[in-house]
């Protein structure tokens, strides 16, 4: 046995490992690196309704661009499985953000309707 040779060998697997995990990680910032927001005329002091809406639609981009990719992936046009899997947990999140975000309004409003005048 020659524990130089297998260490050596075993060091090279190692490097090779890390090296595949920082391209994995590049191609990961690369698709999650932050776009240039769409110019917008609206005013700072948008109403709630509107801020609402927007980030509704956000959602609905989300969950949409995740359906497609995972349409992508069946037909065999995307060969990336990290990239759908990645967009299903973000359309996922996404989702569940804005459930929350109703559960804070729905109990915010029950509130104030159960105040007394």
């Amino acid at each position: 046995m020659n524990p130089v040779g297998s260490s050596g060998a075993s060091v090279q697997q190692i490097i090779a490992m890390r090296q595949q995990i920082i391209d994995r990680s590049d191609a990961l910032k690369a698709l999650h690196a932050p776009q240039p927001a769409p110019a917008t005329t609206e005013q700072p002091g948008g109403s709630f309704a509107q801020a609402l809406g927007g980030a509704l639609e956000q959602v609905n981009a989300v969950q949409t661009k995740s359906e497609a990719l995972g349409e992508a992936y069946q037909r065999g046009e995307v060969t990336d499985v990290a990239k759908v899997m990645l967009a299903r947990q973000e359309a996922g999140v996404a989702f569940e953000a804005t459930l929350q975000v109703r559960n804070k309004l729905l109990s915010a409003y029950q509130d104030i309707m159960r105040m007394g005048v």
